[in-house]
């Protein structure tokens, strides 16, 4: 079976192709601000120019024909309604024209079943470190759970502000973390865990206030805020008893994080995974692999309409 897969929740518009296990196409194209950050306007409109561009290419990376495809699915929510929008009329339009079914995905619970795809992971904690996002989430009692969140801001988009407001280039993560690598000594910052959530807030004020060379503010950022992570984690893991936890998100690709999530994996005596770069930042494969499990599994989408505020645990899972 195939199907194909639509993302367009931030500043990504994807397209990815999935045959039954195998993705065998997943292009995008990706808004770049020429200065601050993301106007959802603007991104959506250069959603709507690139779509046909995009889709494309995917067809020709796939190496099948369009009238081959038995499934469109795209990101529901949560992301930002414009860009949301662009996906969910441009998947409706495909599928009134090739008249297949249509299926809405969650795009949280994505970045997981990726994860699990390529990892081979059975019964994972995510720790989903994303722009929007910051969760960490497992299964339990048929849903994926959210065990910790943030109260405000998600660890992306605060590396984002701090760049912005600092004069680093968007995305801000990579340029943080080479400013990183350079720190000689901490600097205090503040450490803002609530229970099992997280507050950046304070954190991106006091670093943005601080009077310290800035290789050293992203150092203490990144170990500060990478630490709250971890703490949060691996309480999870200890109340659920699961011994894996898989990094996912677009924060995923930082090294820092990576390598504080394998000590403390090592030391419970649980196994780390890493999901390949491509698919730890938004993708659209992600959308059409959950699609097609979704699908396999019953499950169909009556209301196409974006769902902005779609939390990971509203969705049922009856697939495994």
């Amino acid at each position: 079976m195939i199907c194909l897969g639509i993302e367009s929740t931030a500043h990504t518009f994807g397209i990815g192709i999935v045959q039954n296990k195998t993705v065998i196409a997943n292009e995008k194209k990706s808004y770049q601000p020429e200065k601050g950050g993301l106007h959802p306007r603007k991104t959506a409109e250069h959603h709507a120019e690139v779509c046909g561009e995009v889709l494309e290419k995917a067809i020709n990376k796939s190496g099948i024909r369009i009238e081959e495809i038995d499934l469109i699915a795209f990101s529901q929510g949560p992301g930002l309604p414009p860009c949301l929008k662009i996906g969910a009329v441009f998947a409706r339009t495909l599928a009134k024209k090739l008249g297949k079914p249509l299926i809405g995905v969650n795009h949280c619970v994505a970045h997981l079943e990726i994860g699990k795809l390529f990892t081979n992971a059975k019964d994972p904690v995510l720790l989903y470190a994303s722009g929007a996002n910051t969760q960490v989430i497992a299964l339990e009692s048929g849903k994926y759970r959210v065990f910790g969140e943030t109260i405000d801001v998600g660890v992306g988009n605060m590396l984002d502000t701090f760049g912005r407001n600092k004069g680093l280039s968007f995305p801000a993560g990579p340029e943080i973390e080479r400013l990183a690598k350079k720190g000689e000594k901490y600097v205090e910052l503040p450490y803002t865990v609530k229970g099992m959530d997280l507050a950046f807030g304070g954190i991106l004020t006091q670093a943005e206030r601080v009077k310290e060379k800035m290789e050293n503010v992203c150092h203490s950022l990144q170990e500060t805020v990478f630490a709250m992570l971890i703490e949060v984690s691996e309480r999870a893991m200890s109340h659920t008893q699961k011994k894996e936890l898989i990094l996912g998100g677009g924060v995923a690709a930082n090294k820092r994080l990576n390598d504080m999530c394998k000590i403390m994996c090592e030391e419970r005596g649980a196994k780390f995974y890493t999901v390949p770069k491509q698919y730890c930042v938004d993708n659209a494969a992600m959308i059409a692999w959950t699609g097609l499990k979704m699908h396999k599994s019953g499950v169909k989408t009556p209301d196409t309409r974006i769902i902005r505020n779609y939390r990971t645990d509203m969705v049922k899972i009856t697939w495994k």
